[in-house]
């Protein structure tokens, strides 16, 4: 494939799909979207840790070769005011595995959110978000230990679906008209209107990637949040589908709630996987109050946005949260938090979002000899005290660092073996 901006490095080999499963070559092409804001910052300093962990882990045996493509402010300055590029879009699903800094969203108005966007396009319907606490990583729990849980959220349907009407307009008034003339619907007039799609599709495919993610992990338990008691045929349908694919598709691998007691009297079969279900406003209370109760979750789009960065508050903030959008196959890999432009090209802020985020990532192409040098240079930095501003503040003795100068520490951590 030819592309008018975007260069592919001479060496490497392009990530493949073969027999319903990734083909990752020793020498892999993966891409990157730098970012807008402190995506140059962040983003430089993460390339440096990965490479350093891969070299280390595998010796030259392996290596990423990482080719650059482009969204966001940087791609509206190639690309003549195209945020979002054609070609970086079928780059995106050449390459199958990619990660992205943070890019800029309007709010209230402007162009719609790139990433939002490239979720729809792409069709990369689970949003992956694994919440972990690391030991030193300042927390407002008294047991941040016991915060370890995987979201997936599903990303295409809901309320982000973009089915809105603005107070006003022609097409609301039709709306309106219909709602309350056909279906004897009633709301204040001059409202705006949108429409929540939740598809058994949508639901059950984002369900199925969270159980199969939790019998290959060994989890004990995927909870399905709901807000099914009010909106029973969007939310209550989600947690319906989700025991459906549970007992239908995965019956020897998963025990429900319901048989757990009634069948089991309340003693976990070993090998097992419990589907349970809760609802979406107990469950904010449940992760402060009892988080070990918790391992992964599958939820819709607008509770899964919530419920993430609430619980990445619990062990650190956004800052240090990673996350991903998921197709079956094609993975784009992000910093999860906004651009921080008043921080731009400061080399100040925490990095970490988008360098798990890259953890994330090598797991996912298998190399998760290298990821796991990264987790430990990242404890054994936090043990020394050797960290950036926004943990410094929190931290009594520490060394406050530069962005760059984090990435050095975790790279020497790394070289030094942790």
């Amino acid at each position: 494939m030819s592309y008018q901006h975007i260069r592919l490095p001479q060496h490497g080999e392009k990530v493949s799909i073969k027999d319903g499963k990734l083909a990752v070559p020793d020498h892999p092409i993966l891409g990157f979207v730098e970012g807008d804001g402190i995506g140059a910052d962040i983003t430089s300093a993460s390339l440096r840790v990965w490479d350093a962990a891969v070299a280390r882990a595998y010796g030259g045996a392996r290596k990423v070769h990482w080719c650059e493509l482009y969204m966001g402010e940087k791609a509206a300055g190639i690309y003549q005011g195209d945020y979002f590029p054609a070609e970086t879009l079928a780059a995106l699903k050449d390459l199958v595995v990619s990660i992205k800094g943070p890019l800029t969203t309007p709010v209230g108005g402007g162009f719609r959110s790139l990433n939002v966007s490239l979720r729809q396009e792409m069709d990369l319907y689970a949003c992956v978000r694994p919440v972990r606490y690391f030991p030193g990583v300042p927390s407002p729990l008294r047991r941040p230990e016991e915060v370890d849980v995987v979201i997936f959220r599903e990303n295409t349907e809901d309320v982000y679906a973009g089915i809105e009407y603005p107070s006003g307009s022609e097409d609301n008034q039709k709306l309106a008209r219909f709602l309350r003339e056909e279906l004897h619907a009633e709301f204040f007039e001059d409202a705006g209107l949108g429409v929540k799609p939740v598809s058994s599709f949508a639901s059950k495919r984002l369900i199925r990637k969270a159980i199969e993610y939790a019998i290959e992990r060994g989890r004990a338990s995927v909870t399905l949040v709901h807000k099914g008691n009010i909106m029973k045929f969007t939310e209550g349908a989600f947690r319906n589908w989700g025991y459906e694919v549970a007992t239908e598709e995965f019956r020897e691998h998963v025990v429900t709630e319901d048989e757990l007691w009634d069948e089991h009297g309340g003693q976990m079969p070993d090998g097992k996987v419990l589907i349970k279900d809760r609802i979406a406003d107990i469950m904010f209370q449940l992760l402060l109050l009892r988080p070990a109760e918790f391992d992964v979750i599958a939820t819709s789009n607008l509770n899964g946005d919530y419920l993430s960065d609430a619980a990445a508050a619990e062990v650190g903030g956004i800052g240090i949260a990673p996350g991903a959008n998921i197709a079956d196959h094609i993975a784009v890999f992000e910093a999860t938090h906004g651009t921080a432009p008043k921080y731009a090209n400061q080399n100040k802020v925490n990095p970490s979002s988008l360098l798990f985020s890259g953890v994330m990532m090598l797991d996912y192409i298998g190399w998760r000899e290298a990821s796991e040098l990264i987790n430990d240079a990242f404890v054994a930095a936090l043990a020394d005290k050797t960290v950036t501003y926004d943990f410094a503040r929190l931290m009594p003795n520490a060394t406050t660092v530069s962005t760059s100068g984090f990435a050095d520490a975790l790279v020497d951590k790394i070289n030094a073996g942790g």
